[in-house]
């Protein structure tokens, strides 16, 4: 409920507030529109239904199922075009609007439906599209939220036919301690640990990731590196190309911290020695004095 204070008068309890739905009476028409009965028996207290806002035409008495929310003027508003989910679902959801309290994300409704910073799982960007749950906030308002991981395991499926070694794909919907959470296409949970990522996805990207162990009760672990044989060969085409980009010299050898080879190759430095040692093997490159050359 909504308490609007009015000139010499009582404050005046409203039943309807802002970013809810609500069934609501055709009280009169008029050249804008139809105005709504917000139930507290004085006819300035009705909500406009604009002609724009309307998906159907609308007669005098219906009842007509609406978005409420803020014109620009801050006053409250209907529209037909409601959310596209019911409360409790989650769904794949697309980022409108970020703010410093939060971010609005597009459900189907007239205006986006605002994301708390405390329901967000890292910093969001306009553009991305994320797992979110609808709920009704303390306030009474409409909400989403990122804290998904009951919802998703109850609409989980245990993984069948999936055999060691294949490819998975699905987004990233939580990060712990430990790794990523990943719902694949397919509805199974997938983990990934986090010495099995050479780059953290960001949460909602789509990825595809290989299957490492099937677990009993059928979920998953996976990694998104290559398997051994193809990231050495990979790995060495990367010192290949900065070298040629660098006519022929860097200053990365084996010598080098891991944490300078992980900003400038995205490898581990163990990774980094095996495709150096590769190259050297193999008479491509030579090192010396802590810098790299082709031979």
């Amino acid at each position: 409920m909504m308490m609007e204070k009015q000139k010499d008068t009582e404050p005046v309890v409203r039943k309807y507030g802002p970013s809810t739905v609500a069934v609501l009476k055709v009280a009169r028409l008029s050249d804008m529109g139809a105005f709504m009965d917000a139930e507290t028996g004085n006819t300035s207290d009705d909500i406009l239904l604009h002609k724009t806002q309307q998906t159907a035409p609308v007669a005098v008495g219906e009842e007509v199922k609406v978005f409420l929310y803020l014109d620009p003027k801050h006053r409250l508003t209907a529209s037909m075009r409601v959310p596209q989910m019911k409360e409790g679902q989650i769904a794949r959801l697309k980022v409108i609007n970020v703010s410093k309290d939060g971010a609005f994300l597009d459900v189907g409704a007239e205006r986006g439906i605002f994301m708390p910073y405390a329901g967000m799982r890292g910093r969001l960007q306009i553009g991305e599209v994320v797992w979110a749950k609808l709920y009704t906030d303390k306030s009474g308002r409409l909400a989403v939220t990122m804290e998904v991981e009951d919802e998703m395991r109850r609409a989980s499926k245990p993984a069948t036919d999936i055999k060691l070694g294949d490819m998975v794909r699905g987004a990233i919907y939580n990060y712990t301690d430990s790794g990523a959470f990943l719902f694949s296409d397919q509805r199974n949970i997938v983990f990934i640990d986090n010495k099995e990522m050479a780059m953290k996805p960001r949460v909602g990207e789509i990825v595809e990731a290989r299957v490492t162990y099937i677990r009993e009760d059928g979920r998953l672990n996976a990694s998104l590196r290559e398997i051994k044989e193809k990231a050495l060969v990979s790995d060495a085409d990367k010192i290949l190309v900065l070298l040629q980009s660098r006519n022929g010299k860097m200053p990365y050898s084996d010598a080098t911290s891991p944490e300078v080879i992980r900003d400038k190759f995205q490898i581990s430095k163990s990774a980094f020695k095996r495709a150096l040692g590769h190259l050297m093997k193999d008479g491509l490159v030579e090192e010396k004095d802590g810098w790299t050359y082709l031979k």
